[in-house]
C-alpha cells in the first residue's frame, strides 16, 4: 500500500480527470433509496477510515450516516445530481475545499500499489504538459530589467523539469523576477520543490515541505535539488489570487516562509490537503483529502485560511504592485548612476495610467 496514494494536490486528481468532470460519463437511471442509502455508508467508512483528521473524519461519518437514514437525498435522483451535491456539503461540513464527488462509471481502481505511470502513460502525459506548455502560461523580461513568470500549473517533475530550466535560464540575467501564481491551481509538491531550488545557493540543501499521510501514517519530505544548470540569487515577488489554489498556495508559501520573496496581491484559497480518489457503489468516485502539508519553518499550512500577502492588493492591480515594488527595491542599491537614471524613469513610467501591462483574467 506504499505506493498507493499520489503525493499531489488536487490538481493530480483533475490530469488523471477522475473527479471533478463528468464530461463522457454514461447515462444512468436514477438512484433507489436502497442505492442512495448504500453509496452513503460506503462513503461514510471511506471518511472514517482516510480523512487526514481522524477525529473530524469520524463525525462527518456520523452525519453522513445519519443523512443516509433519514434519506436526506431523495430528491437528488439522478446520479450526477446526487454526487454534486454529496460533493458540496462534504465541503461545507468539513470546511475543506479538497472533498469532491463525481458520477464516474468508468472509473476502476487501482488494482495493486501504484508503481508509476507506465511507458505510454508517460509519454500521453508529456503530450499532453507541451501542449499546456508545461504550465507556463507566460514569459517575459520588462522594462527596467524584471523578469516575470506565469505558472498555472505544476505538472509531474518528469514532464516539466526542462521547461523550468529553460525559463529560468532565460530569467537568470535579470535583477528582479515575478513570478504569477493568480490562476494556479496546484500540481506536484516535487515539482513545486524543483522550482524552489532554483531560488536558493547550490548547497544549500532545504526543506521546503512534508505531506503527512494518514492512511500509511507516513510522511513524504521534498528537498531542494542539487546539480542544477543555474540558480536566481535577485529579489522575487509572487503574484496570488482568491483562485490560487493547493500547489499553487503551497508555492507561494514556500517563498514566504523561507524569506526568499514578498507574497504580493489576495489571501488565496485555502486548500492544503492533498487527494486520492475513492470508488463507492452506483458509479460514484470520492475525492477524500488523506494527507496533509507541514511546512518545516511554522509546522503547520494555509488550509482554511489561505496564505495571506505581505502586500495586499486586488488581484488585478498584483502585477503593477509587485512590479514598482521591485524597482523601489533595486533603486535602493543601484548598480552605478547610469542604472539608478534608468530606474527611476522605470519606475515614473511605470506609475503612469497610461502604463498598459497584461490584463488579468480569473479562471
Amino acid at each position: 500500500m506504499k505506493n498507493r496514494f499520489h503525493y499531489s494536490y488536487l490538481a493530480s486528481a483533475i490530469a488523471a480527470g477522475l473527479l471533478l468532470c463528468s464530461v463522457g460519463a454514461q447515462a444512468a437511471g436514477e438512484l433507489s433509496a436502497d442505492q442512495r442509502k448504500t453509496s452513503l455508508y460506503q462513503l461514510a467508512d471511506l471518511v472514517a477510515s482516510n480523512y487526514v483528521f481522524p477525529d473530524k473524519g469520524a463525525q462527518l461519518a456520523s452525519e453522513i450516516r445519519k443523512r443516509a437514514d433519514q434519506d436526506a437525498y431523495k430528491e437528488m435522483v439522478s446520479p450526477q445530481a446526487f454526487a454534486e451535491r454529496l460533493g458540496k456539503d462534504l465541503q461545507l461540513l468539513s470546511h475543506d475545499k479538497h472533498f469532491r464527488v463525481n458520477f464516474a462509471p468508468e472509473f476502476v481502481p487501482d488494482a495493486k500499489p501504484f508503481q508509476g505511470p507506465t511507458a505510454a502513460e508517460i509519454i500521453e502525459i508529456k503530450g499532453d504538459a507541451a501542449m499546456r506548455a508545461f504550465g507556463i502560461g507566460r514569459l517575459e523580461r520588462l522594462p527596467g530589467n524584471i523578469g516575470f513568470l506565469e505558472i498555472r500549473g505544476f505538472g509531474p517533475t518528469f514532464s516539466v523539469a526542462k521547461a523550468y530550466e529553460a525559463a529560468m535560464l532565460i530569467l537568470s540575467g535579470t535583477d528582479g523576477l515575478i513570478l504569477d501564481l493568480r490562476r494556479n491551481h496546484g500540481g506536484s509538491p516535487e515539482s513545486v520543490a524543483l522550482l524552489m531550488s532554483y531560488f536558493f545557493p547550490e548547497g544549500d540543501n532545504r526543506l521546503i515541505n512534508s505531506i503527512y499521510n494518514r492512511p500509511e501514517n507516513s510522511t513524504r519530505a521534498f528537498w531542494t535539488q542539487d546539480n542544477l544548470q543555474v540558480r536566481y540569487a535577485g529579489k522575487v515577488a509572487v503574484l496570488t489570487s482568491s483562485d490560487t489554489f493547493s500547489g499553487g498556495e503551497e508555492c507561494a508559501y514556500d517563498f514566504q516562509t523561507h524569506q526568499r520573496g514578498v507574497v504580493v496581491g489576495e489571501t488565496s484559497g485555502g486548500g492544503a490537503n492533498p487527494v486520492a480518489p475513492y470508488s463507492i457503489k452506483n458509479g460514484l468516485v470520492a475525492a477524500i483529502p488523506f494527507g496533509r502539508a507541514v511546512n518545516p519553518v511554522t509546522g503547520t499550512n494555509w488550509e482554511g485560511k489561505g496564505v495571506q500577502p505581505d502586500i495586499r492588493a486586488k488581484a488585478a492591480d498584483a502585477l503593477p504592485v509587485a512590479y514598482q515594488h521591485l524597482l523601489q527595491q533595486l533603486l535602493e542599491k543601484p548598480r552605478d548612476d547610469e542604472h539608478r537614471d534608468t530606474l527611476k524613469k522605470t519606475l515614473e513610467k511605470a506609475r503612469s495610467p497610461q502604463t498598459l501591462f497584461p490584463v488579468y483574467y480569473p479562471g
